[in-house]
């Protein structure tokens, strides 16, 4: 293998950071240390950003759009605080990958002439700032997805998922970083290197919406894009200290975005927000919906946001299912006292806990891993061709028998009956304990992860087998005086004991917790209303007060 591709790649790496304006360069005396742990607080400490770009990148996305909307804050003043903020962090975190601030300072001017002109918005996403990863399509902008063979072919049209942001009004301005392949919780690639945690840059990030992920922690966005076939929204979401929505597959539009594995529809790849608070990915999905995508996209299903569904989430005492472990990989300390603080919370709010019963995780697991690996490896291999494998990926594009058509539809039926299988289970655990209406559960074994360890997927993987939505809840921070090591533990399996092992409570220090709630298909809504409940109880607020609250106030995600 000749060096060609490392000639390539550093030439795109210089090509992006060539992109950041000169003014809004971090002076070199300036830049934390590598020792510096978290940088979260850096934009707000350092004196690079007006009291003006404060307010205006700390405001959380409804109300942002509220101000947009009425006029009293202007497109272009806000999108140039976001591009500045998002400049410093890729400079903190290494996080971009595509940067087009003077298309994005145009767009938004365009935007404020039409509110001019019209006297009203172009639509609920008015001006707002919009990152994306870098699997969505933006006309003129590369879509490289980490691949040093897709280098230099910028795109003729837009993906249908972007095409609808603009027309709800949305300025997009950034790409952000992936993993090579997408099949890593991680991110890290051959162009653009690895991006870090905001909260502890000896971490990872997560990924593979990685980018997203430490670009929003740094809130130098106040809503991105990710994708997810086996955590990728979830994991960065839980790692950097976010709410992240993995929706079913079908609500979305998906239509002519990148993707590794492309064709393989047994398990699909959906697209989602990342964000700051539940009632952000509510309004981020219902502003989506109301362009219509199911006139854009054939494989999305014609349903309209649903505002009582996500009200009757939020209202009302509910009974939870807590997953504390799924028997087959214990979580790290900090993760279990993570679900033993959202346990009770809830309980403390008034709402139900009851047990959950394993069911079949292995097998699951298995499941999944064949579904990825029918084709041998050979998509992904086939894309890395040319480039060195990075470090994480080399057992999935190991080379190994493909299988036949029937054996790809003997996966299908598989997945088809395990669905109706675990829908039996979830309807059993109801007939003993009443209705359940969310399962709490880790997202992953450890609170981030050291680079080159993540090593179980099995807690994301569910969702994705059985097209559930999951929302992501943060909790809390990794603690050493809290999170010591288990003592005299006992593993379940021989990879159980190796993932224990790697956890080092001074290490994950300050890293995030969190936990996701899985709903039943197709309830986005209603989903994003238990984890709003999750948030409420955490914060001290009772089910009735929560109730309470919402009587007098307008109902969620309205526009």
């Amino acid at each position: 293998m000749s060096d060609e591709w490392k000639v390539r790649a550093a030439a795109k790496k210089a090509l992006t950071e060539s992109c950041i304006p000169p003014k809004w360069l971090v002076p070199a005396d300036q830049l934390p240390g590598k020792h510096v742990r978290d940088v979260t607080a850096f934009p707000r400490e350092s004196g690079l950003l007006s009291a003006r770009e404060l307010e205006i990148t700390e405001t959380d996305l409804i109300p942002l759009a509220r101000k947009l909307q009425t006029g009293e804050w202007r497109a272009r003043e806000v999108t140039e605080a976001f591009c500045h903020r998002a400049a410093i962090a890729h400079q903190l975190v290494n996080c971009l990958v595509e940067v087009f601030f003077d298309v994005a300072l145009a767009q938004a001017e365009a935007a404020d002439e039409h509110f001019r002109t019209n006297g009203k918005p172009i639509g609920p996403l008015h001006g707002v700032p919009v990152s994306l990863k870098d699997q969505f399509r933006v006309t003129g902008v590369e879509t490289t997805m980490g691949y040093v063979r897709w280098i230099g072919k910028k795109d003729t049209m837009d993906s249908v998922l972007v095409d609808l942001l603009r027309r709800a009004g949305a300025i997009l301005y950034v790409k952000t970083n992936v993993p090579q392949t997408l099949m890593l919780g991680e991110t890290r690639n051959n162009i653009f290197g690895e991006t870090r945690n905001p909260f502890n840059r000896a971490l990872s990030c997560g990924g593979s919406s990685g980018g997203e992920g430490a670009l929003l922690a740094m809130r130098g966005a106040v809503v991105g894009v990710g994708t997810d076939i086996g955590g990728s929204i979830r994991i960065p979401a839980a790692f950097c200290s976010l709410y992240g929505l993995r929706p079913s597959h079908g609500r979305l539009p998906y239509a002519l975005a990148a993707n590794s594995m492309d064709g393989q529809e047994t398990i699909h790849s959906v697209c989602g927000p990342l964000g700051h608070t539940p009632e952000d990915l509510g309004y981020f999905v219902k502003a989506v919906l109301a362009q219509q995508p199911w006139y854009h996209d054939p494989k999305v299903i014609e349903m309209p946001w649903r505002s009582d569904k996500m009200l009757e989430g939020i209202v009302g005492v509910k009974t939870f299912a807590v997953i504390d472990s799924d028997g087959e990989c214990t979580p790290h300390p900090p993760v279990q006292r993570a679900l033993r603080e959202v346990r009770g919370a809830l309980e403390r709010a008034g709402h139900r806990v009851v047990p959950w019963p394993n069911y079949r995780v292995k097998e699951m697991v298995q499941l999944v891993l064949a579904i990825f690996s029918a084709d041998g490896g050979l998509d992904l291999r086939s894309a890395v061709e040319g480039e060195e494998p990075v470090a994480g990926i080399e057992s999935i594009i190991r080379d190994r028998q493909s299988l036949t058509l029937n054996g790809a539809w003997d996966l299908q039926k598989r997945k088809r009956e395990f669905e109706r299988l675990f829908m039996e289970h979830w309807n059993a655990v109801n007939r003993q304990h009443g209705v359940v209406d969310g399962l709490i559960m880790p997202v992953a074994p450890h609170a981030a992860v050291e680079p080159h360890k993540y090593l179980y997927y099995g807690y994301t993987y569910l969702a994705n087998l059985l097209d559930y939505p999951s929302v992501v809840v943060r909790v809390g921070k990794a603690d050493p005086q809290q999170d010591k090591r288990i003592v005299d533990f006992s593993p379940v399996n021989e990879l159980d004991g190796r993932i224990q092992e790697t956890y080092d409570p001074e290490m994950y220090a300050g890293a995030p917790t969190a936990v996701q709630v899985v709903g039943r298909r197709l309830q986005e809504e209603y989903t994003l209303g238990l984890a709003q409940q999750i948030r409420f109880a955490l914060q001290g607020t009772s089910a009735a007060e929560t109730a309470a609250q919402l009587r007098h106030s307008r109902r969620p995600s309205q526009f």
